[in-house]
């Protein structure tokens, strides 16, 4: 265990670099936890090959990137430069960064938590949770097989294969524009087939754009509306597949109803259906939460549960706050007046750093 510090800050995303950097600026003793191998690991994880990265703002939001050094290019780059942009910070500043780092648990009380890891233990003051809300949510179909992806690591592993890319989301957009685009520059004539179990696909404006631009360029992308994933079978050859089917006539009389489907390899699957947030760790860390219902939460889901925080960003617990994609889409905002209000929380690069130029203005001077 080190000597005790002023600030542990938990993933070296964008909202955890941004608060490194500001802990730095106020010549705070901090030490940031990072489970991957690479600052922006979260990134990496999640964001296809080649996905262009924007310095997007929120309408409602007026002020510029109050952390200028996490500031995407004002020119759309590939992911991959933006995560060369990243290393280059921490390199530049020397930022103290532990990767590799699992965190664990918090321990104690305030002044003294005690953050533990799978390598240490942390005595400090103060805790920013700046991890992300990429729990991958299942299919929930029975037999569903491990071989199902939920992003893309090497994409030209699908060149001259049909594959299924399953979600109505950014993050499925953003994987069939790059296999396209893949495709497409290898002269591949094998399709992407885009499924979602509702009818209307729900993407921004800027993901929007590449997709369009995609299919301009005569990307070989089909849509497939109302599909819902049906079950996992194995072939006569023993291949893992997933069945969908887009829809059935009414009833042939003896509970008998005809489907019309498709069958893919569970391998040429990609399983885009979001992610749920870290809900169980903020239970073990006992951290208040609320459940939504219809009567107070309009952005989060029916039953979801999130996170109360003070307008500051801190949690029930004295000094500990939450940022970035682990309160995203929402969360709920204690007043200065005591009333609690369910408040949007965009899942962007802005936003996350935003959270963390909140949070360190609060804790004040050394």
């Amino acid at each position: 265990m080190t000597a005790k510090l002023d600030l542990v800050i938990v993933g070296s995303g964008p909202g955890g670099m941004a608060a490194g950097i500001l802990a730095k600026r106020k010549n705070l003793s901090y030490i940031i936890l990072e489970k991957g191998h690479n600052p922006m690991q979260g990134i990496i994880n999640t964001y296809p090959k080649g996905k262009k990265v924007y310095p997007t703002i929120p309408k409602r939001y007026t002020q510029p990137f109050p952390v200028d050094e996490i500031r995407p290019p004002d020119e759309r780059v590939p992911v991959e430069t933006y995560i060369d942009q990243a290393r280059n910070i921490v390199d530049s500043l020397d930022l103290k960064i532990n990767f590799n780092e699992a965190f664990k648990t918090i321990e104690g009380s305030h002044p003294d938590y005690m953050v533990k890891t799978d390598k240490g233990s942390y005595l400090t003051k103060a805790v920013i949770l700046a991890f992300g809300s990429n729990i991958p949510n299942d299919l929930g179909i029975y037999g569903e097989a491990k071989t199902v992806a939920r992003n893309i690591e090497n994409p030209e592993d699908y060149i001259g294969i049909n594959v299924l890319v399953i979600g109505g989301g950014n993050a499925a957009a953003d994987v069939v524009a790059s296999l396209s685009r893949i495709k497409r520059e290898a002269r591949d004539a094998s399709s992407v087939y885009w499924a979602h179990i509702k009818e209307k696909f729900e993407i921004n404006t800027d993901t929007a754009r590449d997709l369009g631009e995609e299919i301009l360029l005569g990307g070989q992308i089909k849509i497939l509306q109302r599909a819902v994933p049906k079950i996992g079978e194995v072939d006569p050859d023993g291949i893992d597949r997933l069945y969908i089917h887009q829809a059935s006539t009414a009833s042939m009389g003896n509970d008998l109803y005809l489907y019309q489907g498709m069958s893919f390899p569970m391998k040429n699957v990609i399983a885009c259906i979001g992610t749920h947030g870290p809900s169980a760790i903020f239970d073990a860390l006992h951290l208040q939460q609320i459940t939504c219902t219809g009567t107070i939460c309009k952005i989060a889901k029916e039953g979801e549960r999130l996170l109360m925080l003070s307008e500051h960003l801190e949690t029930n617990l004295k000094e500990i706050y939450a940022i970035g994609g682990a309160i995203s889409p929402s969360y709920m905002e204690i007043g200065a007046d005591g009333i609690i209000k369910e408040k949007k929380h965009s899942n962007l690069i802005y936003t996350a750093v935003l959270d963390a130029s909140t949070v360190l203005k609060n804790m004040g001077p050394k």
